[in-house]
């Protein structure tokens, strides 16, 4: 039950705001559907949280062995947490802000959330494609309908980039299909045995298709302007949740799937990681878009995901669960601040602003918690998701460059307070500029949702144990499998 209205409650309401007219009926019937499917959400994790409400299994198309299974683990319930959580909040920040066609865009955002959800519960490969584009398409729409001046020509990029990931992970799926006896199902798959020489062009083409999505170097060069393009909205979207489907691929579908060929190329994928780290961390140093900086700063903490992973060890792993809510809550944050000055001043150039702090306190002293919890601050929901993935990749059974790795992640920590601290420092700090010298503070709508991002901030750094305990079967059973072989 729980499951099956985390996708439903947003399909309908999805769908119903096609037949809407009023901007304003919209706006409350989308935050009404985002609010109800949180509401479940929550549910699911307190009052309804038997197996019987978490899953559903149904046949869906007999013809491939393929059945509409869907599951609630520690991890999914992790992700849809945080998919519930942002639609609100993003509907809240952005509840002052006019569209046209506004019912289009509302719906085709819930769309979004109902196969962002559906990604993180499918139990069936070919189910979990499904909802894979499903929760892609409606962006495509947002992005080129909605977005920013070179909006046509970043949006066809970030289309070739995930057509061609997606043509390549449906290869894998197919082939997997056959090789596991006609069947779709994860645990038929967690359990068969693949022909070594077809693991390294099977890793290959699920690794591309979830890189690209996360994403990490090389296959990054899409994101940078479809963040700058898209409307901020769906920007939150992009780089909040949509992003975490990569690296929940991998921990799902491809790490347990083929632990050889993780294992082989375990040391290539993460120098892939590091150097990623590295470039982003150093491009964002030298931002004038707050847009394209907070982008840049994704990338590098999306590595950082990944080569913990990478790692095989269970303290970079759970961290790496961990670490993909609380990295989304807080990029959230940074993106809801980068709407308002978008908004109320009209430019994104740090260059154009400053002395912000004298006009908007408020949202000053928000926005620096926001940032020092994205750099891991102790006390912040950061910094143990971070701890724990920097343990994983130092004590990792399987990288021969463990400490090198730890080391060279390190500094990129220290790339990334250094150009937060600036960010803030010009944005927010100095003089005032043209531009900002007759502002004010910002509205209510935008900081609630920022105390509540706040909120979640300090009470999930103070207190992790409730998602190490929710996390920690989940990822003892995807390390099982990753083990099988090593």
């Amino acid at each position: 039950m729980i499951a099956v209205l985390l996708i439903l409650i947003p399909l309908i309401g999805g769908l119903a705001l096609f037949t809407v007219k009023s901007e304003t009926t919209a706006r409350a019937l989308a935050l009404f559907a985002g609010i109800a499917t949180l509401v479940v959400s929550v549910l699911g994790l307190t009052a309804l949280k038997q197996p019987a409400y978490l899953q559903y299994d149904a046949e869906w198309l007999p013809a491939l062995n393929t059945r509409f299974h869907i599951a609630l683990d520690g991890m999914g319930q992790l992700l849809c947490l945080l998919t519930a959580i942002s639609f609100p909040l993003i509907f809240i920040a952005i509840s002052k802000n006019t569209y046209k066609n506004a019912a289009r865009f509302y719906g085709l955002m819930l769309l979004s959330q109902a196969g962002l959800m559906g990604v993180f519960l499918a139990m069936d490969a070919l189910l979990f494609y499904f909802f894979w584009e499903l929760a892609l398409i409606p962006v495509y729409f947002l992005s080129s309908i909605w977005g920013g001046e070179r909006r046509i020509a970043s949006t066809f990029k970030f289309f070739i980039y995930t057509f061609a990931g997606s043509m390549l992970m449906l290869v894998g799926i197919i082939y997997v299909y056959f090789n596991a006896g006609q069947t779709f199902d994860i645990n038929a798959w967690y359990s068969m045995k693949i022909d070594p020489a077809a693991e390294t062009w099977l890793f290959w083409l699920f690794f591309i298709a979830f890189a690209i999505k996360m994403p990490i170097w090389p296959f990054h060069t899409w994101q940078p302007d479809a963040y700058e393009q898209s409307p901020t909205a769906v920007t939150m979207v992009l780089s909040a949740i949509m992003v975490k489907m990569g690296v929940f691929a991998v921990i799902r579908w491809l790490a347990p799937i083929l632990p050889n060929a993780v294992y082989q190329w375990g040391d290539t994928i993460s120098l892939l990681c590091l150097i990623g780290m590295i470039y982003a961390s150093l491009i964002a140093m030298v931002q004038d878009d707050l847009k394209r900086l907070i982008a840049y700063s994704s990338i590098a903490h999306i590595g950082l995901m990944c080569l913990a992973i990478f790692a095989s060890d269970k303290s970079g792993l759970q961290g790496t669960v961990i670490q993909m809510f609380n990295h989304g809550i807080n990029i959230l944050g940074l993106w809801i601040v980068a709407d308002a000055i978008e908004q109320k001043y009209g430019t994104r150039k740090i260059s154009e602003l400053g002395g912000l702090a004298q006009k908007a306190p408020g949202l000053a002293i928000l926005l620096v918690i926001v940032a020092l919890a994205n750099i891991a601050l102790p006390l912040t929901n950061s910094f143990i998701g971070e701890f724990m993935m920097f343990n994983g990749v130092f004590t990792s059974p399987v990288t021969k460059y463990g400490v090198v790795d730890t080391i060279t992640a390190g500094i990129c920590i220290i790339l990334s307070a250094v150009y937060t601290l600036n960010m803030i420092k010009k944005v927010f700090y100095g003089e005032t500029s043209a531009l900002t010298a007759t502002g004010s503070d910002t509205s209510a709508a935008v900081k609630f949702s920022l105390i509540v991002i706040v909120a979640l901030i300090f009470v999930t750094g103070v207190y992790p144990k409730p998602m190490l305990h929710l996390t920690n079967d989940v990822v003892d059973s995807i390390l099982k499998h990753m083990k099988t072989t090593m």
